[in-house]
């Protein structure tokens, strides 16, 4: 007889763990139902085949105004200094690794002449990038909107950074070409590795 007074106990507590999970179950696709009212757009030139890699550094980004040509020059401004800034860092961590792993008498020197090298290259490569992608669009309200993405070859930019380091008469005794390619592409790989960021 004492089993009859549980089993009810039993069924009713089991019900009311299910009837919780019901309505647990309810708020969440209630939440779920709010990002529903979102609307996805679509953002032209970017994805995972825009992204850097240890072949290519690329950079996108958008441009807007209400004259169709200042839409491209920002579009590509703002890529190319996007662009800049990822290869700035990239060379940045390999003179830094670089410098450290050799033995330079004044290192400060040495790093701000490689910093300001890399910098004349890098101004000079950035007239000799690829278009990967561009798409022009006009919103409702008449305004222009160019998407652009860009990239640089890596053995490019490796080949006149080479050239230009090698023929600079302070560092030429100390330069090793086969050991700063070799940090260079470890820098690659970590950029890689991070997404192509």
């Amino acid at each position: 007889m004492k089993n009859r007074v549980y089993k009810p106990f039993g069924l009713l507590l089991a019900g009311a763990v299910v009837m919780s999970s019901m309505f647990t179950s309810c708020k969440s696709s209630k939440e779920v139902s709010n990002v529903k009212n979102e609307t996805e757009i679509e953002v032209f030139c970017s994805g995972d085949q825009y992204r850097s890699d240890k072949s290519n550094f690329r950079a996108n980004s958008i441009g807007e105004s209400s004259d169709q040509v200042t839409a491209r020059k920002k579009a590509m401004s703002n890529a190319k200094a996007d662009l800049a800034g990822l290869i700035q860092t990239v060379i940045k961590g390999t003179t830094d690794n670089y410098v450290n792993s050799r033995e330079f008498n004044n290192v400060e020197e040495v790093e701000e002449r490689f910093e300001s090298l890399t910098r004349e290259v890098l101004n000079q490569q950035l007239n000799n990038i690829k278009v990967l992608c561009e798409k022009q669009t006009v919103t409702k309200e008449g305004r222009y909107k160019t998407y652009i993405a860009i990239e640089m070859s890596v053995d490019a930019l490796e080949e006149a950074l080479n050239n230009k380091l090698s023929k600079d008469a302070r560092l030429k005794v100390d330069y090793d070409y086969e050991k700063y390619k070799e940090t260079f592409e470890k820098e690659m790989e970590k950029l890689e590795n991070s997404g192509g960021y």
